[in-house]
């Protein structure tokens, strides 16, 4: 198999799967969804990684010497079918960046990501990949399992909390605009959504 270093030497409407992932060797950033290839939006801009930072400040503080896990991106997360058990790399056919992830179950980490659905996934909307995140990557958390998801609005200022219901269902648990956030699955955590949002400016 010829080695893969330029995205130009890969067929957009072909199906892969993880193993063809880890092969790849090129500097665009992709994310691989159901098989097929998807550019992921240029770097971050500023509001972006500050929301970012802002949100990892209490999640890592949190989960310091606790068994559940926050992860920030690069980081490979495969998805799959919940109903199935963890699959090899040829079978799997959906590789994700989440902004943040909070995995409980080790079993599910390896030395290239996670393999499987994480408890907590928080997406930062941006121009480029609000739908994505809105639709795309919502029925992908859902299906294969994603407990609580949370949709961060930077321009808003608010945060949507989705919750699995008993069904496998998310439901529209909460809307943030102000105060605290607190997780569905963590409730001792507190998110102050003053300090997520906050903004600097020169003196």
């Amino acid at each position: 198999m010829p080695k893969i270093t330029q995205l130009s030497q890969l067929d957009l409407n072909q199906t892969y799967s993880y193993a063809d992932y880890l092969t790849w060797r090129f500097d665009e950033a992709v994310e691989l969804i159901k098989g097929k290839i998807m550019l992921m939006s240029p770097a971050p801009n500023v509001k972006h990684q500050r929301v970012s930072m802002n949100l990892s400040r209490p999640l890592s503080n949190f989960f310091n010497h606790k068994k559940c896990q926050v992860f920030a991106a690069p980081f490979d997360v495969r998805l799959y079918d919940r109903k199935k058990s963890i699959l090899a790399n040829q079978d799997i056919h959906t590789v994700v960046q989440p902004d943040l992830c909070v995995i409980c179950d080790e079993q599910k980490l390896d030395e290239t990501g996670c393999n499987g659905a994480p408890d907590w996934i928080i997406e930062i909307l941006s121009k480029g990949n609000s739908k994505r995140e809105m639709t795309i990557k919502y029925d992908l958390y859902q299906e294969s399992g994603v407990i609580e998801y949370w949709l961060v609005y930077p321009e808003q200022q608010a945060i949507h909390q989705f919750v699995l219901d008993e069904k496998g269902c998310y439901q529209l648990k909460h809307m943030y605009a102000d105060g605290i956030a607190t997780p569905y699955l963590f409730p001792e955590l507190a998110v102050d959504l003053a300090e997520v949002f906050e903004t600097w400016t020169e003196e």
